[in-house]
């Protein structure tokens, strides 16, 4: 076969492995012919691990490699290659070509996540990522009709349908990199119902912003006082045991969820590593539902007598914690929290 004319060399991949002890990598790993295509893509890469800092992630740029993220550790950088299952073996010769031209620290910390392919079923013809958004968008504001009616036809719902959208192509399901997933485009596929779906989600941080805009408004008509800071409320008054399972099960071990989907697992043998990016997702469907449970069981707003207004500000102030919880979930997620649904 005809060699490209920008190959400047080659190496042979398969005895540095050996002679390095590498394990991990694919054992059809050969000759390979270094084009200056490549060794642009190093130079990119080698160039953003330079700018790597202490504090912020970098996804590294690749013009024709998938996207590498840098973080910082001590005074080197660990990198991690997400690469698709149909690219990992290209990355992997990008990766050993790396350590040969700089067999530097950060070059050795190199760790591959691989994520699975992605399966349609029921397709009329080949559909790309552009197509699928759109098809899912026109599904979700068929869903939105038929559940609001003239309503989500207004201009104003074009925000929200498309923030809806992109939850609902989420799939707030067990999804993490690796396993195979599955698309299916039938209509029935995506729905404003059910308790498993990013629509459910956006629906309960709806409800929690009418209660407080409700509330607001309600103070300024005098109605009821301001809500007191937490250091004047009795929390005594907070006797429900969904109120103590919001707190136990979702305020306090927040932030340990963040770091169980942000962490990646700590260096071993091979060039593999696992994430957890399913866990926020998980942890908002769980939440939705509890705090759903609850708040259709619990008046909130109730009279505006002031022997009730302790129990009021209580629980005021617990949904408060829980609506920021929801909000700072979603914004790992690039999700805007929706108003009103």
């Amino acid at each position: 076969a005809a060699q490209p004319q920008d190959v400047v060399c080659a190496v042979h991949l398969r005895s540095f492995v050996e002679q390095q002890g590498l394990v991990g990598y694919d054992p059809n790993l050969d000759v390979l012919l270094v084009t200056e295509g490549k060794l642009r893509a190093l130079a990119e890469l080698q160039q953003a691990v330079l700018q790597c800092t202490v504090r912020i992630p970098v996804v590294l740029p690749a013009s024709h490699f998938p996207d590498t993220i840098s973080f910082r550790q001590g005074s080197c950088c660990s990198i991690v290659h997400v690469v698709n299952c149909e690219e990992e073996f290209q990355q992997q010769q990008l990766d050993l070509l790396w350590r040969i031209l700089d067999p530097g620290v950060h070059t050795a910390l190199q760790k591959h996540l691989v994520c699975g392919p992605v399966k349609v079923t029921n397709p009329s013809s080949p559909i790309g990522a552009d197509q699928y958004f759109q098809l899912r968008k026109h599904q979700m504001y068929e869903a939105s009709v038929m559940k609001y009616g003239e309503l989500a036809q207004d201009k104003a719902w074009t925000e929200v349908i498309d923030t809806l959208t992109v939850a609902a192509i989420s799939g707030w399901t067990e999804i993490s990199p690796g396993p195979q997933i599955t698309l299916d485009l039938e209509d029935s596929s995506i729905s404003t119902k059910g308790t498993k779906s990013g629509a459910f989600v956006m629906y309960n941080c709806a409800r929690l912003a009418t209660l407080f805009d409700t509330y607001q408004r309600a103070v300024e008509r005098g109605m009821y006082p301001p809500l007191p800071p937490p250091s004047e409320l009795n929390f005594s008054c907070l006797r429900e045991e969904g109120e103590w399972l919001l707190l136990f099960h979702y305020l306090l071990p927040f932030p340990e969820v963040l770091q169980q989907a942000a962490q990646l697992p700590p260096p071993s043998k091979g060039i593999r590593i696992t994430a957890n990016t399913e866990a926020v997702c998980k942890f908002l469907i769980q939440l939705s539902m509890d705090f759903s449970s609850y708040y259709n069981r619990v008046h909130i707003l109730g009279e505006p007598f002031p022997h009730l207004f302790d129990q009021m500000f209580a629980r005021l102030r617990l949904l408060g914690a829980v609506r920021d919880v929801f909000h700072s979930a979603l914004a790992t997620l690039h999700l805007p929290p929706l108003s009103q649904i």
